[in-house]
């Protein structure tokens, strides 16, 4: 043998041995962590706030919904993780004692501790997330009983950990954004003007906490409302091609009308073309009818509010609506939307011998009106509730129709806007329906806190009922059983309505309605904690009309029982009630339809 062949038989002891496969897979873990760079306390700190995230709350959730809401409180719970990190190091831990041998190997942890812990953080964080979702499930399982809906699956209901991941990473590389740009102002200040920095750090941060003060207090939020406006008021411009234009001089839009058609925006002109006509009435009650009015102004119908006040009063006029046995102001939402049931219910009722008036305050839809445009809607009730009684109160007393007004929601803020109190409703109206009043309302809230010793917060007395009740079903209208004056006021609330219950208070003080027996859609799982309620209950109201007729913020045909309560003709039987209810179900199937 040469000795080149020795030289390649025999093994080289430099050549390096290939990593074993458990060290290249710790290897690849260690690339991605440094690339992610994860705070531990502040993924400890969000996966708390994930717990919270999932626990009970009012209404169902998709895993989509549930997603959404979970990665946005692990965000939040995140930054306070990281701060509480930060703090921790700065203040607390160079003031433990250094005697403390255990102390210090804690604080101090080894290398190889260290990488264990970081394991078991991570861990612990996905295969318990998923643990939490898959009882949340349950949960959620629970409450779709409870409201009649199809039960999730919990296969189905994990993926709303990848979403929650999904958009903790985006929130925290927005963080991250933000940090590199204090970094460069640092550097700006420290390098270029010489300014030191423990003064430039500080200065780096005042300025993009001004920055973003302004932009998004200013800039961006006037920016956004503005091009919310705009996209709505496109849509206000649009129109439905079932909604044509009326030809009968009892509607707004008409060639008769005083208020254009294409004036009225998308909301009103499907609420003055799907009015049941005189014969559909006839059909339904079996009784000689009458055409009904409805009359509407929109923003562009004329120039001020003021201005439409006075167009909707002239308008009912031309139509001769105060020659009607009813007459009905409502208080739209948002971008002027009136609900269909509440308009059929009282034209059915009344054989078509009613008028209903309504307008447009806003372009926007009712949760961007609740944050920019309440001050409008209660403008917008005060002055066409007050502009209508005026002209009413012109009439004899024989001849004046029945007056009710009626608000759903931000609607029912705005109409309760143009009362000061429960004497100003007896003398200014006949009755009122006030359906799934915000937890805002100045009336309702008043109402609510002097409610008769021992009833409950989701359905109260006040004062024996003898002007005000509050209902969830039909039956709740009956009681207490004693006198109910005229004009009579109703509250249709839901327990399971997030729009009636969501409160700032809720951040730390426990309502009565939590403290109280549950209503019967609302799970017994669900308890009051700061700050962890308010978030949830704020969720909800994202999705208050997510769930069947007769929960959350869906009132369906019990706005006839309201009706029935406040306004019920002489004529009314158990007949005339199922034929209408049949027919207000089948109105709703066929808006869904073609709306």
């Amino acid at each position: 043998m040469t000795a080149q062949d020795q030289h390649i038989d025999e093994p080289d002891v430099d050549q390096p041995r290939p990593p074993s496969l458990p060290s290249r897979i710790w290897a690849v873990i260690a690339r991605i962590e440094r690339v992610i760079d994860p705070n531990y306390p502040g993924l400890v700190v969000a996966w708390i706030f994930f717990l919270w995230a999932v626990s009970p709350s009012l209404l169902p959730r998709t895993w989509l919904f549930e997603g959404l809401v979970c990665g946005i409180s692990a965000a939040i719970g995140y930054g306070v993780g990281c701060v509480g990190a930060w703090a921790f190091k700065k203040w607390i831990q160079p003031r433990l004692p250094d005697s403390a041998e255990g102390l210090a190997k804690l604080w101090n942890p080894s290398d190889t501790t260290r990488a264990v812990g970081k394991v078991v953080i991570l861990v612990g964080t996905i295969v318990g997330a998923a643990l939490v979702l898959a009882r949340s499930a349950r949960w959620q399982r629970d409450l779709e009983v409870l409201m009649g809906m199809p039960p999730t699956t919990t296969s189905s209901y994990l993926r709303a950990e990848l979403l929650a991941a999904a958009t903790l990473a985006l929130v925290i590389a927005a963080y991250r954004a933000v940090r590199w740009l204090v970094r460069l102002i640092v550097r700006l200040l420290n390098l270029d003007l010489r300014i030191p920095r423990t003064i430039a750090y500080p200065g780096a941060v005042l300025v993009v906490a001004v920055l973003a003060v302004l932009l998004f207090q200013g800039v961006l939020a006037k920016a956004f409302f503005a091009t919310a406006n705009s996209a709505f008021s496109l849509r206000n411009g649009q129109t439905s091609p079932s909604a044509v234009q009326p030809q009968l001089p009892e509607r707004s839009g008409s060639p008769q009308s005083l208020a254009a058609w294409d004036t009225l925006g998308s909301e009103g002109r499907w609420f003055v073309a799907t009015a049941p006509s005189a014969e559909r009435i006839a059909q339904v009650t079996g009784k000689p009818a009458r055409e009904p009015i409805r009359v509407y102004a929109g923003l562009d119908s004329a120039p001020e509010p003021e201005d439409i006040a006075t167009l909707v009063v002239r308008e009912l006029d031309r139509t001769h609506a105060f020659d009607r046995k009813v007459l009905v102001v409502v208080t739209t939402t948002g971008t002027g939307w009136v609900d269909s049931t509440t308009a059929s219910s009282i034209e059915y009722m009344y054989g078509g011998d009613s008028a209903i008036a309504a307008t447009q305050y806003s372009y926007l839809p009712s949760v961007l009106s609740f944050l920019s445009d309440r001050e409008k809607a209660t403008e917008s009730g005060r002055l066409v509730i007050h502009a209508v009684h005026q002209r009413w109160a012109q009439l004899p007393p024989e001849h004046r129709p029945k007056l009710l007004v009626y608000g759903e929601s931000l609607g029912s803020q705005g109409s309760e806007g143009a009362f000061t109190g429960l004497d100003d409703i007896r003398t200014l109206v006949d009755g009122v329906l006030w359906v799934g009043p915000p937890n805002s309302n100045r009336l309702w809230s008043q109402i609510e806190a002097r409610r008769d010793p021992g009833t409950p917060e989701i359905l109260p007395t006040y004062a024996d009922g003898l002007i005000v009740r509050f209902a969830a079903t039909a039956p709740d209208l009956g009681h207490p059983d004693r006198q109910w004056t005229d004009p009579r006021v109703v509250y249709l609330q839901h327990a399971s309505d997030p729009i009636v219950w969501w409160s700032p208070d809720l951040l730390f003080t426990q309502p009565d309605w939590l403290k109280e027996p549950r209503g019967k859609d609302v799970s017994k799982s669900i308890r009051w904690w700061p700050i962890v309620t308010f978030w949830q209950i704020s969720a909800d109201m994202a999705n208050a009309q997510g769930v069947p007729s007769g929960h959350g913020h869906r009132y369906g045909d019990l706005v006839l029982d309201g009706w029935i309560a406040v306004a019920q003709p002489a004529d009314w039987n158990p007949d005339l009630d199922a034929a209408v209810r049949k027919a207000l179900d089948e109105d709703i199937t066929w808006e869904y339809a073609h709306k």
